[in-house]
C-alpha cells in the first residue's frame, strides 16, 4: 500500500493563467460529484455541470490517469436511445485512515473515495484511553490494516473525529473533559506515528459533514446538526452549504444550551445546560441498563411501558424540543439531523418534537423544516472524518488568487 499525505501532482494549485485555474476547478467540480453522488455517465456530468461532452471527456480522462476515477461497463438507460453509457466512479482505493476515540472504544477505519468503510476496527477500553495511548493503539491497528489491504490502496491521510473542543488550524485538542484529554497535540501525534498527515475536528461538526454529503442531509444547503453520545451533545451548522466553523473551529458546542435555570450542574459549571438534561445516562437506571446500544435502544424505548420511564422521557423531549426551537430561530435551516441517542427520541417522539419545532419558532408562522434521523448510523464519524481529509487532499482547494 503506498501511501502519501499530499494532493495528487494534477490538482496542486500551482498553475498561474486563468484557464488552468478554471480547469482545476473544473476537475474539483466533477471528482466531488462523483465522490458524492456515486457513478454517473458522461451524459450526467454535462447535464450537471453545463460544461461541453468535450470538455467532460478530458477531465474524466485525467482524473482516471491519476487513478481517482474508474470507468465501469457500459449501463442501459431506460428509455434511452443507442448504446448503454459508460459510467465513472471515484476511486474508492484512494482511502483515508478515520479515527473516532469515545469514552469506552477506539473505532479506526479505511474509507475510500465514494464513503465506502474498506475496514473498520472496534477496540473496546475499559475506561477513556489518554491521547498517549491512543495514538498507540491506532498505530498498532493501522498496521494490521496495512497489511491486508494491498498494494492498490492509496492513503491519502487521516482524520480523527474528538467528542471535545478542538482547534482545527494545527489539530490541537484544548479540551475533551469525558475522554480526559486537555491541551493534546493529538494531530501531530498521529502524523509521527502513521507517517500521514492528520486532520482533526470536532466530532458532531464531523458528523455534520458526514450527513451532509452521504446521509440525510444531502442535497440540503442549511442544516442544523445534533448529536448525542455517552460524551455528551454536540451540534454543526450548514449555512449556504458551508459549516461554520468559529474561530479555531469551535462553533457548535450545543450540548451548553441552556434549558432549564432550575436543573443539574454541568461540568462546565453551569446549570441546566442541554447535555445534563438531555441524556442517555439519565434514562438508564429505568431501563435496567450501564450500557446499551442504539439499536438495543430504539427496541426499549418502542416498547417501555413504565410510568417512571416514560415520565423522564416526557423530561427529556420537551427540553429537547425547546433547544430545537432554540436552534432553529438562530440558524433558520431547511433540514434538522438528530443523532447517535437523540435519534432514538426522534423515533419515539416524532410527532411531539416535529410539532415544537414547527410551531414554536419566531413570528407564530408554520415553517417547512425537515427533521430527520442520522442515516449512516455506525459509519457517520469515520465517513465524517475521512471526509476532512478528501476535501483536503483529494478535492482541492483552489487559491483564491489564480494569477
Amino acid at each position: 500500500m503506498t501511501t502519501t499525505g499530499g494532493t495528487p501532482r494534477a490538482l496542486v494549485a500551482g498553475a498561474h493563467s486563468s484557464n488552468d485555474f478554471m480547469r482545476q476547478r473544473n476537475l474539483s467540480a466533477v471528482l466531488t460529484m462523483l465522490h458524492h453522488d456515486g457513478p454517473q455517465s458522461r451524459a450526467d456530468l454535462v447535464r450537471r455541470t453545463g460544461l461541453t461532452r468535450s470538455t467532460i471527456a478530458v477531465l474524466a480522462s485525467e482524473l482516471e490517469e491519476l487513478d481517482l476515477v474508474r470507468a465501469l461497463g457500459a449501463t442501459a438507460v431506460p428509455g434511452q436511445v443507442g448504446r448503454p453509457s459508460a459510467l465513472l466512479e471515484a476511486n474508492a482505493q484512494v482511502a483515508a485512515i478515520a479515527i473516532h476515540p469515545e469514552t469506552d472504544a477506539i473505532t479506526v477505519g479505511i474509507v475510500g473515495l465514494g464513503g465506502e468503510v474498506l475496514r473498520r476496527v472496534r477496540y473496546d477500553t475499559a475506561e477513556p484511553a489518554t491521547a498517549r495511548e491512543t495514538v498507540r493503539i491506532v498505530r498498532t491497528i493501522v498496521d494490521g490494516m496495512r497489511a491486508d489491504l494491498g498494494a492498490e490502496c492509496r492513503i491519502v491521510g487521516a482524520g480523527i473525529a474528538v467528542p471535545g473542543m478542538v482547534n482545527t488550524s494545527d489539530g490541537r485538542v484544548l479540551l475533551a473533559p469525558h475522554l480526559g484529554w486537555k491541551n493534546e497535540s493529538i494531530a501531530a501525534a498521529l502524523t509521527r506515528a502513521l507517517g500521514v498527515s492528520v486532520v482533526a475536528g470536532n466530532d458532531a461538526s464531523v458528523g455534520a459533514t458526514g450527513e451532509f454529503a452521504f446521509g440525510a442531509a444531502r442535497g440540503v444547503q442549511n442544516l442544523v446538526y445534533v448529536n448525542g453520545t455517552p460524551s455528551g451533545i454536540g451540534g454543526g451548522v450548514i449555512i449556504d452549504g458551508v459549516l461554520l466553523r468559529g474561530m479555531g473551529g469551535f462553533a457548535g458546542e450545543m450540548g451548553h444550551t441552556l434549558v432549564n435555570s432550575s436543573g443539574t450542574r454541568c461540568h462546565c459549571g453551569r446549570i441546566g445546560c442541554l447535555e445534563t438534561e438531555v441524556s442517555l445516562e439519565r434514562l438508564l437506571p429505568y431501563l435496567g441498563r450501564e450500557h446499551i446500544d442504539e439499536d438495543e435502544l430504539d427496541i426499549a424505548l418502542g416498547l417501555g411501558r413504565d410510568p417512571a420511564l416514560l415520565r423522564e422521557l416526557a423530561h427529556q423531549v420537551d427540553f429537547l424540543s425547546e433547544a430545537l426551537t432554540n436552534f432553529v430561530n438562530l440558524f433558520s435551516p431547511d433540514t434538522v439531523v438528530l443523532a447517535g441517542y437523540l435519534g432514538s427520541l426522534l423515533s419515539v417522539s416524532r410527532e411531539r418534537l416535529t410539532d415544537a419545532v414547527r410551531l414554536s419558532p419566531l413570528g407564530g408562522h408554520v415553517r417547512s423544516i425537515r427533521l430527520e434521523r442520522a442515516q449512516l448510523r455506525s459509519r457517520l464519524m469515520l465517513v465524517g472524518a475521512a471526509e476532512l481529509v478528501f476535501e483536503r487532499t483529494v478535492l482541492p482547494v483552489l487559491p483564491s488568487d489564480p494569477g
